[in-house]
Order: C-alpha cells, then structure tokens, then sequence
C-alpha cells in the first residue's frame, strides 16, 4: 500500500498539535462510497514496555474472509496524551499498511476520526498518509454532545461538536449492547461510515476489519 509523507515524527507535544491543526483541513468528508472489493482494518496494542505491535488486516467484501494479515512490532516513544493519540499509533501502523501488497478501497480504523478536538483523530490521520476513504470506529466517547439512541440494532445519533455541527454519529450495532462512535477518517460522508460499518459488522459489536485486527494484535503480548 502507498503511504504518503505528509510531516515527520520526531515531534514535541506542542509541535504535535500544531500539526493536527494543519492538517485538520484537508480532510475530506464529502464523499460516499460504492461496494469495496477489499477492506483493512488497523489496530495496534501495547505491553507496559511502551512496546507495541502494529497489525492490517485486509479482507474481502461482502464474504469478509482475510485475504492478508500483517504484523509489525517496534518501540513507541511518544507519551500518552490525550487527543495526541496518532503520534503514538500511526508511525507503526503506516509500517504495517507498507507491507500490505494489495490495494484496500476502504480502511477502519480503532479510533475517532473528526470526532475530535481538533477533528483530527487517529483514522483521520491515518487517512491523509493512507489517502484512502477511511472510517474512525472507536468504542468510546472523546467529545461532542449526544443523545443514546435507540436500543436495537442499526439505531443512530448524532455527536454535535461545540459549533452545533455533526462531526459523528453513535451507532447501535448489536441490540442492547453499548454502541460505537462512528466518525469520518478522510475521503467518506458520515452517512456511508455509518453504512459500511453496520455492513461489516457480523454479529459482534465491533466491525469485522477492526474487530480482527484486534484480535491479531493481542496475540504478541
């Protein structure tokens, strides 16, 4: 897969966000997107060694079935800062998404994707070096305001950010079970990430791309 260089990494927590704030606008959301043919899913975990393994997984759509798996391990340096996420996660994960040799027409990512301070969380960055229509997946809130919705599956809400904008929605995926904050990466609408996931979801709560790399990259610790 082609990563782009968009900046480096050898970055201070100020230079960090500095960045996230130059990159926040080349974001694009204004787009759907017709049936893929191959989908990733990245994901990454740690020990507390600030060791971490990097994992994508590409599968096929609509049977799902893996087609590739890649697994990079390295050594993290940047610190835990809320917000700042991507700089601990991406640099590993871009290694992971160079050694895949198919070409994925959508990625999913475990994390937020505008639905950020900033708007500019891990799958959005991820996005712009990946230049790829991609979706943010997380299982938690980070910010904006919303209402629950509705218990079965399928059901939707919106997170309104702090100019009453829509940067996300909460997306029930499995009845009765805790929902996912879905938000645009980069190169979708919300309205097809919302879609996308619900389709690759497979009786889990989380999508089956995500879902798997997850698994894979807990296998190493």
């Amino acid at each position: 897969m082609l990563v782009e260089r968009l900046h480096g990494w050898n970055v201070n927590i100020e230079q960090a966000f500095e960045i996230q704030r130059s990159l926040a606008g080349r974001i694009k959301q204004d787009k759907g997107l017709s049936q893929p043919r191959l989908i990733a899913g990245l994901d990454v975990s740690f020990n507390r060694m600030h060791e971490a393994l990097a994992v994508a997984v590409v599968l096929e759509y609509p049977g799902l079935k893996v087609v590739e798996t890649v697994k990079v391990k390295g050594k993290v340096d940047f610190p835990y800062v809320p917000g700042l996420l991507s700089f601990r996660e991406v640099p590993l994960t871009l290694k992971a998404c160079e050694e895949i040799k198919s070409e994925p027409d959508l990625v999913m990512v475990d994390g937020q994707g505008i639905a950020h301070p900033r708007r500019i969380g891990l799958a959005s960055h991820l996005g712009l070096f990946l230049n790829l229509p991609t979706i943010g997946c997380a299982k938690s809130h980070l910010c904006g305001e919303f209402q629950d919705p509705g218990l079965e599956s399928g059901e939707t809400s919106r997170i309104i950010g702090d100019n009453g904008e829509t940067i996300g929605a909460v997306v029930r995926t499995r009845t009765g079970v805790k929902p996912l904050f879905v938000s645009v990466g980069h190169k979708i609408n919300l309205s097809a990430s919302v879609y996308w996931v619900l389709q690759c979801c497979r009786g889990y709560r989380v999508p089956e791309p995500t879902r798997l790399a997850h698994l894979a990259s807990k296998e190493y610790f």
